[in-house]
């Protein structure tokens, strides 16, 4: 008799009841023991492995530059899908992955930290639609997830949880990885299930993130095949590579020292041709039109090459290692004889290469996510620096374009393939009967999670948990592994990211792109029916090289009729065009942790408290007071930090002196200290920040004070204006990850006293009495 497996879990089979004696030693009925729940026989290991902001054109399986092993043997021994598709951005892709459904019918229609509370923005995947980690683990699978999440939404990754919505609630037996978008290589804050970790070696010890995933993921894989070794696994390993910051150690850089002078125009050219070769791409295909807001080569001069050469052989490089570090995976699954029966799915990029470095590229993201371009001729003196942990680094955008080759646009364009075509292999040696071919169907990132049901043997769930499943919206892909010239079964897709939109139905595109996604702040941009509409017929034009809009009217206003129905049906509208802005969460309309409250007090030993799950102190005044036990001697170390080495603040003691320092964006340090040292004993130690208003990123007047005496003034020219870091916290007698600081080191700057508590109070002078003019009419334009 089978068992009803579209019912999760599955329904209990009762055996026939056996009369039981009155002692065990008179019973003669045997009673059945419980068995475990088992996957259909010949159900495959499953592993799905996603990098991180990789273009189309980015890895060697695809033709690009970046020498990547591992994804050429998997292609050579497997499948590569060019006609593969992801949302455009992070967390929508990721969503869309682990639900088969369209981001914004699970309500991620934009990254976490940007969620809103429209229906389709909210960040907050329903009930209705079940994760594979459910799906799997409630028929039978060991389930494991290592790596980058940015699904839980932001007021949730906390120590109060909820934490359903964590990986441990949405099906993962085993979490070990990061929650938010991007994560410090060399200086990791983690979390092993809910409970947060540091890695217990730095970078002088050999230690690097994606290294330690893989050793994760090894050893769990290892150990659930050592104690049942006839249960599937599934295992979901999710890169912070290749996204910024680009960290990799200086051989694997030094390795393509030189190879990137010729620059992104000719590298374009080299890997279509290569592509070519390769059959990725047919011999019609043409180089798509270039950003004409991004320079050429030869027009950014020696520095700027010389620059921009420099950041993209450390990208290569951090693609490379990455790459070398599936390769382990892939021949520890060889080792345990486990590889032809695992369905190896391995997709080279979330969305396309990130544009989000700019024109010039930048040291220091977090400069270009407020609006400001990074100095070529400061960063040209720092190149030796690439890739270290005192860099925070993204390539320029002309880069970005190179590794969309034959693409348009990047990152967050979902209108342009540059956007949303990614490369995709697929190995299955029990399932796949010749490997080295090319599918040229089209498909989603949807279309994965019918695709393992599919060859797992196992139905759409109808209810998980009592709760009825909304309808899976993707396609097995089961039916192109041994048919190449299979037709497609994805007729149509729909696709829209931050107003930039477009809609795909039997080989034509209809595509209108809404803002430039370096542009965090964007200023001045059209209202979304002023957009200007571009089509393409894909079946003869592979690039979207030629648009046919006024050729083709009639064709164009039927799909941008169909592009109405489908996101009707799927909850894109209100589009909605803000980007930074909507990281703020009164501004995008969404409840952080704390809501309307003014003051927090913390104590010692608390910490790894995001931006969302804190007090806001930015654009407005506040005071920080800690009570603590000053030693005797000279006191060293932190009584409160939050950010790190790239954006934040600290409060703390060196050489007995109490001090502040504002990091803003990782390139002004101020600094303010007492006039002299601390006298020991117990004392409230405060800081009074006095925001000079009138905007946002202001200035502010600083006061350091012990015991309600002043012993320290100094001001700050600039603040920070909406985000300190997305991967560094808020924490209590230490400063975790990078230090906000240069006064101390990483790591090692507890406060050698002794922390009671820290008390943050804001003062009444809020964010939105010191909107300018202009900063209301952006935000008005936004919300249009």
């Amino acid at each position: 008799m089978n068992e009803i497996r579209d019912i999760l879990p599955i329904p209990v089979r009762r055996n026939p009841p056996v009369a039981a004696a009155m002692g065990i030693h008179e019973q003669q009925a045997p009673f059945t023991p419980i068995a475990p729940l088992r996957a259909p026989e010949g159900a495959p290991n499953v592993v799905v492995v996603l990098i991180d902001d990789m273009g189309f054109g980015a890895s060697s399986a695809f033709g690009g530059p970046c020498e990547m092993p591992t994804a050429e043997r998997l292609s050579e021994e497997g499948l590569r899908y060019n006609r593969f598709h992801v949302t455009a951005l992070c967390s929508p892709t990721r969503q869309s992955l682990m639900t088969g459904r369209n981001h914004h019918s699970v309500g991620m229609g934009v990254t976490t930290e940007m969620s809103t509370s429209a229906p389709g923005y909210t960040g907050f995947r329903p009930a209705s639609a079940a994760t594979i980690a459910q799906t799997l683990s409630m028929n039978g699978y060991s389930t494991g997830a290592f790596g980058k999440w940015h699904q839980t939404p932001p007021r949730e990754v906390s120590p109060s949880g909820p934490f359903d919505r964590w990986p441990v609630g949405e099906g993962f037996d085993k979490f070990y990885g990061f929650m938010g978008a991007e994560m410090n290589h060399w200086y990791p804050q983690l979390f092993d299930g809910t409970t947060p970790i540091e890695p217990s070696r730095q970078p002088e010890d050999g230690y690097h993130l994606s290294e330690d995933l893989v050793d994760q993921a090894i050893n769990w894989v290892q150990t659930q095949k050592t104690l049942t070794p006839e249960k599937p696994f599934f295992s979901y390993i999710a890169f912070g590579a290749t996204h910024g910051p680009f960290h990799v150690a200086p051989e694997w850089k030094d390795k393509y020292r030189g190879r990137f002078d010729c620059g992104w125009d000719a590298q374009r050219e080299a890997t279509l041709t290569r592509q070519k070769e390769l059959g990725i791409v047919p011999e019609s295909a043409e180089l798509s039109p270039w950003a004409d807001v991004v320079p050429h080569w030869d027009e950014i001069g020696d520095t700027g090459h010389r620059v921009a050469a420099a950041f993209m052989e450390t990208y290569a490089g951090f693609a490379e290692h990455t790459d070398t570090q599936v390769g382990r995976f892939v021949d520890a699954l060889d080792e345990l004889g486990e590889l032809d029966n695992t369905l190896f799915i391995y997709i080279l990029g979330d969305n396309g290469a990130s544009g989000e470095g700019g024109i010039e590229g930048t040291m220091r993201e977090h400069l270009v996510g407020h609006g400001f371009k990074d100095s070529t001729e400061t960063m040209s003196k720092e190149l030796d620096a690439l890739g270290d942990a005192s860099t925070y680094a993204i390539y320029p955008v002309g880069w970005a374009l190179a590794m969309n080759t034959p693409y348009q646009w990047t990152k967050q364009v979902a209108s342009h393939f540059g956007g949303t075509r990614d490369g995709m292999i697929m190995r299955w040696g029990n399932g796949i009967q010749q490997g080295g071919g090319v599918r040229n169907q089209y498909h989603h990132v949807i279309d994965i999670a019918p695709t393992i049901f599919e060859a797992a043997g196992i139905p759409h769930p109808v209810t998980v948990n009592g709760v009825t499943q909304q309808p899976i919206e993707g396609t097995s892909m089961v039916y192109t592994f041994n048919a190449p010239d299979a037709e497609d079964r994805r007729r149509t897709q729909y696709f829209e990211m931050c107003g930039n939109r477009s809609i795909y139905h039997e080989g034509w595109t209809a595509v209108t792109r809404h803002g430039i996604p370096w542009e965090m702040v964007p200023e001045g941009l059209p209202s979304f029916a002023d957009d200007q509409w571009e089509l393409y017929d894909t079946r003869s034009d592979w690039s979207q090289a030629h648009n046919l809009a006024h050729k083709h009217p009639e064709k164009l206003r039927e799909l941008q009729q169909l592009f109405l129905i489908e996101a009707s049906k799927y909850n894109v509208f209100p589009l909605d065009d803000r980007v930074t802005e909507r990281e703020n969460p009164e501004v995008a309309g969404r409840i952080d942790l704390l809501g309307a409250r003014t003051s927090i007090t913390y104590r010692a030993g608390m910490g790894r408290f995001t931006e969302e799950t804190t007090l806001n102190v930015k654009n407005r005044s506040h005071s920080v007071t800690a009570r603590v036990d000053v030693p005797a001697g000279d006191a060293e170390g932190v009584l409160i930090a939050q950010g790190g080495r790239f954006g934040g603040w600290s409060l703390y003691v060196t050489d007995g002196h109490l001090s502040y320092a504002h990091n803003c964006y990782g390139r002004d340090l101020y600094i303010v200290r007492s006039d002299e040292r601390l006298a020991p004993g117990t004392q409230e130690l405060a800081l009074e920040f006095q925001y000079d208003g009138g905007g946002i990123g202001k200035g502010a007047e600083i006061r350091l004070s012990a015991d309600g005496k002043i012993v320290g003034k100094g001001r700050v020219e600039q603040t920070t204006s909406y985000y300190f870091s997305f991967d560094e916290t808020l924490n209590v007698g230490v400063d975790r990850g990078t230090p906000v600081s240069s006064d101390y080191l990483p790591i090692d700057n507890a406060f050698t006293g002794t922390v009671h508590t820290v008390r943050i109070d804001l003062q009444d002078d809020g964010h939105d009495q010191h909107l300018t003019a202009a900063d209301r009419q952006r935000i008005a334009l936004a919300h249009q």
